[in-house]
C-alpha cells in the first residue's frame, strides 16, 4: 500500500469522537503525538487506504475495533521489568507491608499480566503471598484473557529468569511454572488471590483502599492534565502510609499533590503517601 499521510488533528479528533460514541472508550487526553503513532501502524497493519476507510470500519465492525483497541493501547510488558525496581520493592516496600494482616495491592494497567506474576512471586518468596489480595486491571478485554490465562513464550523466559535474578531472586525460577510446548504456564497457586478486571481509568474511579499501587509506564502515554487526574485517584485510593510505583520514565513533579508524597527511591520511581 502506499505510504500513509501523517493523520491530522481534526481528523485524529473524528476517530476519537466515534470511539467514544460507539464504544465508550474515552482517548481524548491521551498524548496526540502518542495516539497518531499508534493509529497510523494500526492502519499499516490493517492496510486501512486511508482515514474515510478507518472511520468506515470502527463504525460498522465491532471486530475491526477490538484489533484497534489491542494495537493501540500499551502492551509492552515483561517479567521483572527493570530489576532494580523489583529490589527495591522487596527491600523498601514488602518489609512495611508485612505488618498488614490482609495488604491490598493494585496493578493498574496491567497489560498481559507478566508484573502481575512478578508481584506475585515477590510476594510468595516474602511469605505474604496468602494475606495478599491484588486487584489487576487493565482497559483491554484481550489484554485481561492474556493475564489470567498465565500463558507465556517459552521464548522469553530466558530473559525473564536473568531479571528475576537481578532482581535479587534466589530460587529456581523454573519453579514458578509449567513448560509446555512452546508455552509455559505460570504456577496457578501464585494467582490464587489474583482479581482480573476490567478498569478505564480515564473514566472510572476508585474502588477500593490499597496499601500499593502499580501503574507503571502507562502514564507517559496521557497528557498533563489527565496524569493530574490520575494521580489523584491514586492519592484517594491509597491507604496512608501506603505506597506507589510508577514507570521509570514517569513523574510526579508536575502534580499538584506532589508534597502529598515522599520518595522512597527516586530511581525506581516508588513513593510513599504521606497522610
Amino acid at each position: 500500500m502506499s505510504e500513509l499521510q501523517e493523520i491530522s488533528n481534526t481528523e485524529l479528533g473524528e476517530v476519537l469522537y466515534i470511539i467514544l460514541q460507539y464504544y465508550g472508550y474515552d482517548f481524548t487526553e491521551y498524548s496526540v503525538a502518542s495516539l497518531k503513532r499508534r493509529i497510523g501502524r494500526f492502519m499499516e497493519l490493517t492496510e486501512t487506504r486511508d482515514i474515510f476507510e478507518l472511520k468506515y470500519k470502527l463504525i460498522n465492525f465491532k471486530e475491526y475495533f477490538s484489533y484497534f483497541l489491542q494495537t493501540v493501547t500499551v502492551n509492552v510488558t515483561e517479567m521483572f521489568r527493570d530489576p532494580e525496581f523489583y529490589r527495591d520493592l522487596r527491600e523498601k516496600v514488602l518489609p512495611t507491608l508485612a505488618a498488614y494482616p490482609i495488604i491490598k495491592i493494585w496493578h493498574a494497567g496491567c497489560s498481559t499480566g507478566e508484573e502481575v506474576y512478578s508481584m506475585c512471586i515477590l510476594l510468595k518468596e516474602a511469605g505474604l503471598l496468602n494475606r495478599a489480595y491484588i486487584y489487576a486491571t487493565d482497559i483491554n478485554p484481550a489484554n485481561l484473557a492474556a493475564a489470567r490465562s498465565g500463558i507465556i513464550p517459552l521464548s522469553s523466559m530466558k530473559a525473564y529468569t536473568q531479571n528475576y535474578h537481578l532482581s535479587g531472586g534466589t530460587q529456581e525460577f523454573a519453579g514458578y511454572y509449567t513448560a509446555r510446548y512452546n508455552n509455559i504456564i505460570i504456577d496457578k497457586s501464585l494467582l490464587k488471590n489474583v482479581i482480573f478486571s476490567r478498569h478505564n481509568l480515564v473514566s472510572e474511579s476508585s474502588f477500593n483502599e490499597f496499601q500499593l499501587i502499580v501503574c507503571r509506564n502507562v502514564l507517559i502515554y496521557f497528557n498533563r492534565a489527565l496524569q493530574g487526574k490520575i494521580f489523584h485517584l491514586f492519592y484517594n485510593s491509597l491507604a496512608p502510609k501506603s505506597f506507589m510505583a510508577l514507570g521509570l520514565k514517569e513523574s510526579l513533579i508536575s502534580s499538584d499533590i506532589k508534597n502529598q508524597f515522599e520518595v522512597v527511591s527516586a530511581k525506581s520511581k516508588i513513593f510513599k503517601r504521606k497522610m
